[in-house]
């Protein structure tokens, strides 16, 4: 199969190139490695060295004996050059990661969130745009996120995307359709997913288009069995209160030191999936594409959710780490429930990776071994959800 992968460079987007060319799979990555240049933006780069794209790429053939083709643009803007790519390299499928991917940098000012909207929407669009004006028939597969339902249920599991909902005519009689499931964004970058869903529900209707959109949970770990052959290889660790997601931060905190901040009272449940989960759930999408004719088929992308709090908890008595309770920066409920449904996944053959010691010894490992590389001033998060929040005092660690 050949392969596009938008934002290949990316957290996600690096290790399912390496996975998709490791088992045959054609593939290249587009990608104009702005995920480079917010680290730069920020001053807050990494645990682990990122080599150069050139580097990545020759280490790759070095260890495989594979190539993977790189073009540098930017989907969100340079629209004749996707379509020409689509045209000429006549993809079977693309996945789509080209988005900014983090809340907290979404909220940090106008100009992020302005950012994030004119790239995240802009991206699916012109791929949207690019696949009908090609006139081929190709799969795109699209990593959306859990949050686009928001973090509370209505006492039920959430379904993998639609709901069954009972409409009474003027008639009275009673009619059964299915609806997406509704959506409650919690920051400007849950809602770009939001209208992405949108976006692909359209273009499905009105012009065939075959999409699969996995609605990711918060992706822990670092590496999967590919980034492991060579350092050159090796995946993000992102640490920082804007991009690291809150189990790797914790791990992060405890090999170096630093007390495990904990937002609030820790109550808020998530949705939880490993590095090397993504990259399978992936490839079980592009083996499993919907029919033509098939509406839109949506997957949640998680294997577990856990409270904040349990999971600092349970780091601290692995590690001996302290926890320190911050003020919450999110404009969130302090405590909720989480129910989600994966049958879909679990059905195609996914065996989960669950949270064990051994797992979390694995990335503290990574931690400790890069942890000379932490800037400690950055792990606090500093963007703040509404005015009243940027008016007041930057949360302190105690």
């Amino acid at each position: 199969m050949k392969v596009i992968i938008l934002g290949g460079d990316g957290f996600c987007g690096w290790p399912t190139s390496l996975h998709l060319s490791n088992l045959g799979h054609d593939v290249l990555i587009v990608d104009n490695l702005s995920r480079r240049n917010i680290d730069n933006e920020l001053e807050a780069h990494s645990l682990t060295p990122i080599a150069p794209m050139g580097s990545r790429l020759k280490a790759w053939k070095e260890v495989s004996g594979k190539d993977i083709r790189f073009f540098n643009f930017n989907v969100a803007k340079d629209y004749d050059r996707l379509l020409k790519l689509i045209e000429t390299e006549r993809p079977d499928a693309v996945v789509h990661f080209a988005e900014q991917r983090a809340a907290p940098y979404s909220m940090k000012s106008p100009k992020h969130k302005r950012y994030t909207v004119d790239n995240n929407l802009n991206a699916t669009h012109n791929l949207l745009c690019a696949v009908v004006e090609s006139g081929l028939d190709i799969h795109i597969v699209h990593l959306g996120t859990m949050g686009v339902y928001g973090y509370g249920t209505a006492g039920m599991k959430i379904p993998e995307g639609y709901l069954d909902v009972e409409v009474v005519t003027d008639t009275g009689e009673r009619l059964m359709q299915q609806i997406l499931y509704p959506t409650n964004p919690g920051s400007v970058y849950h809602m770009t997913k939001t209208q992405d869903q949108l976006f692909f529900a359209y273009y499905n209707k009105n012009d065939g288009v075959r999409v699969t959109d996995l609605h990711q949970g918060i992706v822990w770990g670092t590496n999967t069995s590919e980034t492991m052959a060579d350092e050159r290889l090796i995946n993000r660790f992102d640490y920082d209160g804007d991009y690291g997601t809150v189990l790797n931060r914790f791990l992060m905190q405890a090999a170096v030191g630093y007390p495990l901040t904990v937002h609030g009272t820790g109550g808020q449940t998530r949705a939880f999936i490993h590095i090397q989960d993504t990259v399978r759930c992936i490839q079980l999408a592009l083996e499993n594409p919907p029919q033509p004719g098939e509406r839109v088929k949506i997957l949640n992308q998680m294997t577990e959710t856990h409270r904040v709090r349990d999971l600092a908890k349970m780091i601290a008595e692995l590690t001996g780490a302290e926890i320190a309770r911050v003020s919450n920066p999110r404009k969130e409920a302090p405590e909720n429930d989480l129910h989600v449904r994966n049958d879909l996944f679990l059905d195609l053959g996914l065996n989960p990776t669950t949270l064990s010691e051994g797992l979390l010894a694995e990335v503290s490992d990574i931690a400790r071994k890069y942890a000379h590389r932490a800037d400690l001033d950055k792990v606090p998060c500093t963007s703040t959800w509404t005015s009243e929040q940027k008016a007041g005092v930057p949360q302190k660690v105690r």
